[in-house]
């Protein structure tokens, strides 16, 4: 499975729990539907189909994107 830039995935993660949190009882509408977009491509780009699951496997992903950043060569890092 293609994983997702970790930049990328940031954002998705960022903006879909700053939205969540944000977010009012659900009117007649339903729910923020740049929210529902946001779910639906993290399940998507985690290979998952809830977003509570999504949003673990991102932040793991994110865990382990970072601890590998900070092991490399300050020469690949800049790269």
């Amino acid at each position: 499975m293609l994983k997702p830039h970790p930049v990328v995935l940031r954002r998705l993660v960022e903006e879909y729990e700053a939205l969540a949190g944000a977010e009012t009882p659900q009117g007649p509408a339903g729910p923020n539907p740049r929210l529902r977009d946001l779910a639906y491509t993290l399940c998507v780009s985690t290979g998952t189909r809830d977003v509570r699951h999504a949003l673990e496997t991102a932040h793991r992903w994110l865990g382990t994107s970072t601890a590998a950043a900070r092991t490399r060569p300050a020469a690949l890092a800049a790269d």
